[in-house]
């Protein structure tokens, strides 16, 4: 039943969203910030009303640790489709922020639209060049004011300890300085993958660490920034599965 719930919100924000997608679009076409910022409180509300068909309860925790006036790299840990749901719902959305995503997501219609116009990336790591150009573009929209959330793991992991980061996933922190906020999600793969192809309702957790600053680091700060902040990941995980 939840499953159909989850598809049936899906198809009704696409179709009732459709004539803002549009309207969206014009106003992109002289202002993407504008654009951005009218379209982020409509995909918060969206996720908001597909995590209820999907009887998700979110518990969101450490929003007032989130720097307010300088965008930010929000770096979390990966176990489920129903992460980005959780964090667009979590992130205020006077945080203009994209994610960084997959490039098979670039192919799904109406969604991909929406990902633009919140300037979120689609990252092809197979092909290291057009990976590079991707960060270079994350980079730039930091510089012009726009938060970033990336998943370094670079894949849904349901154990109880990180993957390995994928390596350059840190270059947009290292190259604008600006801080990074680490993210620990617990619970939303008890809603879909422990259960696919079904959805489960239940309890799910976002908890937003303390800034780590990286102006100014040194070599050896820039060698260990990886693994203090899957430490600091790590930590806020092992803390919420207690």
């Amino acid at each position: 039943m939840r499953t159909v719930l989850v598809l049936l919100a899906f198809i009704i924000f696409f179709t009732v969203t459709l004539p803002l997608l549009l309207i969206f679009y014009l106003i992109r076409i002289f202002d993407t910030k504008l654009a951005a910022r009218l379209a982020q409180p409509v995909v918060s509300y969206g996720f908001r009303f597909i995590m209820w068909a999907a009887g998700g309860k979110p518990v969101i925790e450490g929003l007032e640790q989130l720097p307010k006036d300088t965008p930010v790299l929000f770096t979390g840990n990966h176990r489920s489709y129903f992460d980005i749901v959780l964090a667009y719902w979590a992130i205020p959305c006077t945080k203009l922020t994209g994610f960084i995503a997959k490039k098979e997501i670039a192919c799904v219609p109406l969604l991909n639209l929406w990902m633009i116009l919140l300037h979120c990336k689609f990252l092809d790591r197979e092909d290291p060049r057009k990976g590079l150009k991707t960060i270079q573009d994350c980079i730039a929209d930091t510089k012009a004011g726009w938060s970033m959330f990336i998943m370094p793991e670079g894949t849904r992991n349901q154990t109880s300890e990180m993957l390995p980061f994928k390596s350059g996933s840190l270059k947009i922190a290292e190259r604008t300085g600006c801080p990074i906020v680490p993210v620990a999600v617990c619970g939303t793969d008890d809603m879909y993958e422990k259960h696919t192809p079904w959805v489960h309702g239940g309890t799910i957790r976002i908890r937003f660490g303390a800034p780590i600053p990286t102006e100014n680091l040194d070599r050896e700060g820039k060698r260990m920034l990886s693994d203090t902040v899957k430490d600091a990941i790590q930590g806020m995980l092992n803390d919420m599965q207690k």
